[in-house]
């Protein structure tokens, strides 16, 4: 019998990159996500050995993913052979900022957990999350949440949240969440603080979340594919947007719309320019979002 779990994307309403990095030579991060209803789905069963396939292909050997890392250190970590095949229907786009192949590792690890007789949120599994990516741990449990540490310890939940999103991709592609980092250190500012975003997120204000929205990796992004600032001006000055910004290194944008009718407006307005866009919307718990 095969275990599926369906798995969201994610945007950063706040992201705040700090110089200071931790021991593991991890820039301090503030993180504030929210789940995206584009989703991937991973499916696992049983198996003589590990394999792992992903439709489509990623064109990357499979042993150097996060679901073949997530999946070896996770039964590791427990003592026991990882006798699984998994699957991974990809929807999500790679180097958008969207987290997709954060949110497949963490939905292998919750796959697997629910497989094998284990919490999703059991330290085991926290630690092997934390091994793999800074934002595998959001996708464990993926609601809207502020994230710590680098990025991967969680410090504060939400309530369930729903707003209408536009997401609009580049035709060029951008560089690396390695060569955004590094360009950052060349050229970064300090992050604002997270607290009035945390305090429009918590009072379900979506004008007040699209008035605070903040990203200090995004001029490193726009540097690595100029594109990506033209999507991201562009969505800010269309009716119907409340805000719009890069998620995470980029190259994708988020637009918070006033209806989901304004944001069935804007992607089909970004397909006419050839950039590939969605309309979707922010989601709640895990479980609820696919």
């Amino acid at each position: 019998m095969e275990t599926v779990v369906s798995t969201p994307c994610k945007v950063n309403v706040h992201l705040g990159v700090h110089a200071q990095r931790d021991e593991r030579g991890y820039h301090r991060v503030d993180s504030a996500m929210l789940p995206v209803a584009l989703c991937d789905v991973v499916r696992v069963e049983d198996a003589d050995e590990l394999s792992v396939s992903f439709s489509p292909s990623l064109g990357v050997p499979v042993d150097r993913t996060g679901v073949w890392r997530a999946a070896t250190l996770f039964a590791d970590a427990l003592g026991r052979a990882p006798r699984v095949r998994v699957s991974v229907e990809a929807r999500i786009p790679e180097s958008a900022g969207l987290g997709g192949s954060s949110a497949d590792a963490g939905a292998t690890l919750r796959a697997l957990a629910l497989r094998w007789g284990v919490s999703p949120l059991d330290p085991r599994v926290l630690a092997v999350a934390r091994r793999v990516g800074a934002d595998v741990a959001f996708f464990l449990d993926p609601r809207p949440s502020l994230f710590a540490g680098a990025g991967d310890v969680r410090v504060r939940s939400f309530p369930d949240l729903e707003l209408p999103l536009a997401l609009v991709m580049p035709r060029a592609e951008g560089g690396s969440t390695v060569e955004a980092y590094a360009e950052f250190d060349r050229s970064g500012t300090p992050p604002v603080d997270a607290g009035p975003i945390c305090d429009a997120l918590a009072s379900h204000d979506a004008a007040e979340i699209a008035a605070r929205l903040h990203n200090n990796l995004a001029p490193a992004a726009r540097a690595l594919c100029p594109e990506a600032g033209v999507v991201e001006r562009w969505l800010r000055d269309l009716p119907g947007v409340l805000g719009a910004q890069i998620t995470g290194s980029g190259t994708c944008s988020f637009a918070i719309c006033e209806s989901q009718g304004a944001a069935d407006d804007v992607a089909r307005r970004a397909a006419e320019f050839g950039w590939r866009a969605w309309s979707t919307k922010t989601v709640g718990l895990a479980g609820e979002v696919c």
